[in-house]
Parts: structure tokens; sequence; C-alpha cells
């Protein structure tokens, strides 16, 4: 009786470990997937903010003109979306996560 009680108790463990698994899994990829989407939208309006002087300097400045060829214009720009995507995306999933385990840390407390 005892054996089958301890049998119960192990095969119930694995199986809300399991759950609980499946539920870390599942909060992994919507954090994930949260920071990608934020990460995007930062990316495009950083895109659209670094466009426009780029461009604008190098029809208006000398300077500008003379060394800023289309390939650096595109560099520039470029790197400030790939900064701002990064930067917000990865903020994102910190936040996220930081917000989640809190959340598990106070209904974990409840039980």
């Amino acid at each position: 009786m005892a054996a089958k009680n301890v049998a119960q108790s192990s095969l119930e463990r694995s199986c809300s470990s399991l759950t609980s698994l499946d539920q870390r899994l599942a909060l992994a990829k919507r954090c994930s997937h949260e920071g990608v989407v934020a990460g995007a939208k930062a990316a495009v309006v950083a895109s659209i903010a670094t466009a426009i002087p780029t461009m604008a300097s190098t029809r208006m400045l000398p300077w500008a003109r003379a060394n800023l060829n289309p390939t650096a214009q595109a560099l520039i720009v470029s790197t400030v979306a790939g900064m701002a995507y990064f930067i917000v995306a990865d903020k994102t999933v910190l936040a996220t996560a930081r917000k989640n385990s809190f959340n598990h840390q106070l209904l974990s407390s409840e039980d």
C-alpha cells in the first residue's frame, strides 16, 4: 500500500513538473515574442529618425555631400536601427521576465 502511494506521488510530481515546464516554456516564448515586436517597432522608428537627417545633411552640407556616399548613409541608418532593435528587445525581455518572476514568487508564497 505504501509503495503504491509512493509511486503515485512520484508520478504526480513528474506530471506537475511537466506542466510547470510547459508553462515556463510558453512564458519564455511569450517574453521573447514581446521583445521581438518591441525591438522591431523601435528599429522602424530609429530608421526613420536617422534617415531623415542623414539624407537632409547630404543634400545641404558640403562636407556631408563630399564624404557620405550612399553606402555610408545606409551604414549609418542600419547601425542605428540594429542598435535600437537589440537594446529595446533585450530590455523588454528582461523586464517581462522580471515581472513574471515576481508574479511567480507571489503565487508560490500564497500556496
